[in-house]
């Protein structure tokens, strides 16, 4: 192929290299030049073009990607036909794609005018989804090279997924809450469902090694292709219960271990032909972890040997996980962590419809200083007051007491803009913040207090939210882990997103009642505070 500038006169048939503007008009790069196109460019005071011209051996860049992604597609995987010299390749099925990685260098190191990108070897997918694409650098390659290339074997196969029945054991200790349970059959189904899997079984027994047993052998029998073990506690030594139960059932342990981290306390076993898997513990999170990579692998119906397990290290840092010390950083020894309020004390509260329901007397005392109050009692220090409208009568109610105050001149963009105003403002050594709405003058010290005594960053309890019954309220108290998570709020909403993405860093407490989540927001909602008050207080 010839490349270069060349007069108006002798571009006639050639390609243009580059896209160029005539006007109104865009000659496109790759347009194979005509009269129309020269006489457009004569007339955009153009003397000459860069142009390329395919010699007789040539092959065009859109055939040459086109044969080449039909000679490296295996079964499973269809060919999309080739424009600006590029042909992708996309799954036919769900499943998981395998690519010989020896064989890819070997194509991309050929020639620098073929390129070949995929997606990471045994990566699951979807129908529909592209897996590869074949580009051909210049606008046409010499016809040996690709002669040469297409011989090539298929490089990519997509594997699909194939085991369907999937039992499920969860083995209990005292003091596993049963919504544990419940949670992990929620989220593994969830992870089953896009390979087209199902739980067939779904079994709850004593984390013991002889009841373990029986129930790897009764999955067995009755026709699961798969088994997932969700143990009550880790497993720490090949002989501990999960690893001696598939044992005693008469099968063997693969591999204790995997170097992918979240996820490294994973078995991986078999009982003849059924696999076994052994989860480690944040499996029962949705968030992607080692276990993933090897349940896919074998629903796809890909063995998975141990020496396939110990080469996954590289790439295998999945990410930090919240719930326990950075990685590298020492974990930080068992201490009571510094802990701040942040109260919410700027909107205008127009469901109230007029009055600051803020200021309303309630009890004798204003609804934002009953919150103050409870939450001084209760010691988290310092306490920021986040003020907004009305802020100089709101600092007024508060006068005497031992808070912070931050004027929030964006109030009225929502609550988010209030808790970034808030986080800025704590001191840098705090390692958590209790946030409470100004606006719940039920709230008691005896809650802030609950929330305090249950966060512990070392034991991953980095988020505490108080229940009452089934009911979650506020307020709420987050690690330092989450106030990059805080700051990039927008708008009305405060931290239930983060909340529900990081499920497993909450820890639940109980509030003393439902009453101290009543939040003033209507007329009705204040009188409803000052009856439950009179109540209790004669009591």
């Amino acid at each position: 192929m010839r490349f270069g500038p060349v007069p108006l006169a002798e571009a006639e048939g050639a390609i243009a290299a580059h896209s160029i503007r005539c006007g109104d008009r865009v000659i496109r790069k790759g347009t194979r030049l005509a009269a129309d196109e020269i006489a457009a460019l004569s007339g955009a005071g153009h003397a000459s073009v860069v142009v390329a011209r395919l010699e007789a051996d040539d092959v065009p860049e859109d055939a040459a990607a086109h044969e080449l992604a039909r000679a490296i597609a295996g079964p499973g995987l269809r060919v999309e036909a080739p424009f600006t010299g590029r042909s992708n390749l996309f799954a036919q099925a769900a499943g998981v794609v395998a690519i010989d990685r020896a064989g890819v260098d070997a194509f991309n190191g050929r020639d620098e005018a073929l390129t070949l990108a995929t997606i990471p070897d045994l990566r699951p997918v979807q129908a529909g989804d592209m897996v590869a694409t074949v580009k051909i650098i210049p606008f046409a390659v010499p016809a040996p090279l690709v002669r040469e290339a297409a011989r090539t074997a298929p490089l990519l196969t997509l594997h699909p997924f194939v085991r369907r029945k999937v039992a499920l054991v969860s083995t209990l200790l005292p003091g596993l809450p049963p919504k544990v349970v419940e949670k992990t059959r929620r989220v593994t189904a969830g992870r089953l469902a896009p390979a087209g899997a199902a739980l067939s079984h779904d079994v709850q027994i004593p984390h013991d090694t002889a009841a373990l047993a029986q129930a790897i052998r009764t999955a067995a029998s009755e026709g699961a292709d798969l088994v997932l073990i969700f143990g009550a506690s880790a497993i720490t030594d090949r002989r501990d219960v999960i690893p001696a139960a598939l044992e005693a059932a008469g099968g063997h342990v693969e591999r204790l271990g995997m170097p992918v981290d979240p996820g490294n306390l994973t078995l991986i076993g078999r009982l003849g032909d059924l696999p076994v898997i052994g989860a480690p513990g944040c499996a029962r999170s949705a968030k992607e972890n080692g276990f993933d990579w090897l349940l896919m692998r074998l629903l796809a119906g890909l063995d998975v040997t141990a020496a396939e397990v110990a080469g996954l290290g590289v790439g295998g840092l999945l990410g930090e996980i919240v719930t326990r010390p950075q990685l590298r950083e020492e974990p930080p020894a068992p201490h009571a962590p510094e802990i701040a309020t942040l109260i919410l004390a700027a909107g205008r509260g127009t469901r109230m419809g007029g009055p600051n329901k803020l200021l309303a007397d309630v009890g004798g005392t204003a609804v934002v200083r009953r919150v103050a109050e409870a939450a001084l009692v209760a010691g988290p220090r310092p306490v920021v007051v986040v003020t907004g409208h009305e802020h100089e009568r709101v600092e007024q109610a508060l006068a005497g007491l031992a808070v912070q105050f931050i004027h929030n001149p964006d109030h009225l963009t929502g609550m988010a803009s209030s808790l970034r105003r808030g986080i800025a403002a704590l001191p840098p050594g705090v390692e958590g913040a209790v946030v409470a709405l100004g606006d719940m003058p039920l709230v008691s010290a005896e809650l802030f207090g609950r929330l305090g005594a249950a966060f512990a960053p070392e034991l991953g309890r980095l988020i505490v939210v108080p229940m009452a019954g089934e009911q979650r309220g506020n307020p709420v108290l987050l690690s330092r882990r989450f106030f990059p998570d805080l700051m990039a709020l927008e708008g009305d909403i405060g931290a239930r997103r983060i909340i529900a993405a990081h499920p497993e860093a909450v820890v639940e407490v109980e509030a003393p009642s439902t009453a101290a989540f009543l939040d003033v927001d209507t007329p009705q909602a204040l009188d409803e505070a000052r009856t439950l008050l009179g109540s209790a207080q004669g009591d």
